[in-house]
């Protein structure tokens, strides 16, 4: 159980533990570090406008290249997060004044991982990272920079931005680049205009005040995290896509949610269950849901759960030539 774990915040700076924050009261303790965050500009000392959060389990020989590359931005008023889930032996970071580390005593997965990082952060904005990828050095100036691009479109706004997908010799595989969408609107489910990509969730940099409100991700979740919160974030926001590409997502051989088969299966029913009247509102696209899922269950090998997948997304994208729907868009 959650309320049963404690999470330990650490200044790296100073290498002092600082009060725990219950994991299961995000928005109490959220209250209680924005309380510091007055405190604090009453002192003079300057708030960071971004905070970077990059939950991390058993990867050090990964984890300190994204942490470079977050500390390495152009725009300097900043701080980085790293949550360490339960590693062991437990992550340990170097000194620097923009860096702090949370530690999880148990390994509780990336949704609870994000959601502490997010309680713990002083900026009023947000943005993930994965342990194993990283951070172009301009990412977070691009992105704040956007939010007054996009005074026209209804507010709050996510920024989002392209994602380049690499092997381990940083060779580019795919590139992709994001849609903008008005708030309300339902991301993956949504037609979106030709080359653009809902493959660039992991690019956001979204209001701290929002994912509170929203109740962050959900930590029933184990995979497929990122979509079931993005259904609950276009609803609350705006989407605003720009092209410069930020983020570097590296493709690679080490353990990942994606291979477990288990992992993904649950996910991926938990999607479906959780968010099915928006599915079946949208046959076309609960096709190509079922469609990525065969060809994600393909590439790790489970031909039987590919099968399965592929005779759920023809039922679909019958049901979508029967409703008149005839999206173009690709899978989510």
């Amino acid at each position: 159980m959650i309320a049963t774990t404690a999470i330990t915040i650490i200044n790296s700076s100073r290498n002092a533990p600082v009060d725990p924050i219950h994991p299961a009261n995000a928005e109490k303790a959220a209250c209680t570090i924005i309380g510091r965050m007055h405190i604090d500009k009453e002192q003079g000392s300057e708030l960071p406008l971004l905070s970077i959060i990059i939950p991390s389990h058993n990867r050090p020989h990964m984890l300190m290249n994204a942490v470079n590359s977050a500390l390495s931005q152009s725009f300097e008023n900043i701080e980085v997060i790293v949550v360490d889930d339960g590693s062991e032996p437990p992550v340990v970071l170097p000194d620097n004044p923009r860096l702090r580390l949370i530690r999880l005593e148990s390994n509780l997965g990336v949704a609870t991982a994000r959601n502490a990082g997010v309680a713990a952060a002083r900026a009023p904005r947000i943005c993930f990272l994965d342990d194993d990828d990283s951070l172009q050095p301009h990412m977070a100036e691009v992105s704040i920079a956007a939010l007054q691009q996009a005074q026209h479109l209804p507010q709050p706004v996510i920024v989002l931005s392209g994602l380049d997908i690499v092997d381990g010799n940083g060779e580019l595989l795919e590139r992709h680049l994001p849609p903008t969408l008005l708030k309300g609107a339902h991301y993956s489910l949504e037609k979106i205009a030709a080359g653009k990509s809902i493959y660039c969730k992991q690019t956001a940099v979204i209001p701290r005040e929002v994912y509170l409100q929203i109740g962050g991700c959900d930590t029933s979740f184990r995979s497929r995290v990122h979509s079931e919160l993005f259904f609950r974030l276009n609803a609350a926001c705006s989407m605003f896509g720009i092209e410069s590409v930020t983020y570097r997502l590296l493709q690679h051989d080490g353990p990942r949610i994606t291979r477990d088969r288990e992992q993904r299966r649950l996910g991926f029913g938990q999607l479906i269950r959780k968010h099915r009247a928006l599915f079946e509102q949208h046959p076309q696209q609960f096709s190509w849901y079922y469609r990525d899922h065969a060809l994600r269950s393909m590439r790790a090998r489970h031909p039987l759960d590919a099968l399965m997948a592929t005779l759920q997304s023809a039922r679909w994208q019958l049901q979508a030539w029967l409703s008149g729907d005839r999206q173009t868009q690709g899978p989510a």
